[in-house]
Order: C-alpha cells, then structure tokens, then sequence
C-alpha cells in the first residue's frame, strides 16, 4: 500500500525547498561581498629624501627651467616593492626613487632622455620633450610590468 500526498503537501514541500536554496543563496552572497577587494584610500606622494639625491642640481628650481614631476607609482607586489628605482637625466645619475615617491626635476625646455633602471633591469629610457606649454603634461610614472621588469611613461595630467 503507498501513501499518496496531497497537492496542498506537494507545494509545501517545493515552497520550502525553495526558500531554504534562496535563504542559502543570499548567504553565500553576503559573505562573497564581503570579501570583495575595495579601492584604497589615495595618499599623496611623498618626496625623495635629501640622501637619495645624487646630483643637487636638477632638483633646484632655476630660471628658464621647467617642473617634471617623476611619480613612482605604488605597489603591493612584494617582488618589486622594495626595489629602488635609479633615475637618469642625459646619462647622469639623478637620484633613487622608492615606491610612493616622486622627485620634481627642473629642466631647461627641449628634449631630454629621462631613464629609469634597478638592480635587475638595463636602463629603460624615453625621450621627454620638456614644454612650458600649459597644454601638455610634465609628468612621468615609474612602474612594473607583470613580468616585474621597470617601465617608465609620459602621463597626462
């Protein structure tokens, strides 16, 4: 002899069912939210301290001399975190450069090689034109490809 349920019994059983699958749903997405990376907080650059400037000279403001801002960008990959970053103007050591740093160089208009290299990598250079046009940017970034090689770009402002 089998015992049959009613239809009343049947939809309660799938009602049940049902909301316990959607009460866990909503749980597991609460605590995978949770966990969800939030953007930090922006902090501004700090200077290079005085002892990791090698060459005084470009770090002086001067007449008919042009501000270029040298951002080392911030990172939380401990491969390239702490490495130092040596800075080149023209072929000339500059300064040393840690991660959330920036150093302001003054430079006379026209072209300029700005390098960067560390202990790992060759010198990467690029050819910056330095303008005292308020239109372009005077800014550069320091930072780590995936591979944790150095680059360095121009960057709008």
């Amino acid at each position: 002899m089998t015992r049959t349920q009613g239809r009343a019994t049947q939809a309660a059983i799938k009602f049940m069912a049902a909301a316990s699958g959607a009460a866990v749903a909503a749980v597991i997405a609460a605590l995978v939210g949770g966990c969800a990376a939030t953007p930090a907080d922006k902090v501004p650059f700090k200077d290079v301290p005085a002892e990791r400037v090698v060459k005084q000279g470009y770090t002086q403001p001067g007449a008919d001399k042009v501000a270029v801002d040298l951002r080392r960008e911030r990172s939380d990959n401990v491969i390239v975190r702490f490495r130092d970053a040596l800075v080149y103007v023209d072929g000339e050591r500059i300064a040393d450069i840690m991660n959330g740093e920036h150093i302001v160089l003054w430079l006379a208009p026209g072209t300029h090689r700005i390098g960067v290299s560390t202990q790992f990598d060759p010198v990467v250079e690029i050819d910056f034109i330095v303008t005292p046009d308020r239109r372009y940017s005077n800014r550069a970034s320091v930072s780590f490809n995936d591979d944790h090689g150095i680059m360095l770009r121009r960057v709008a402002n």
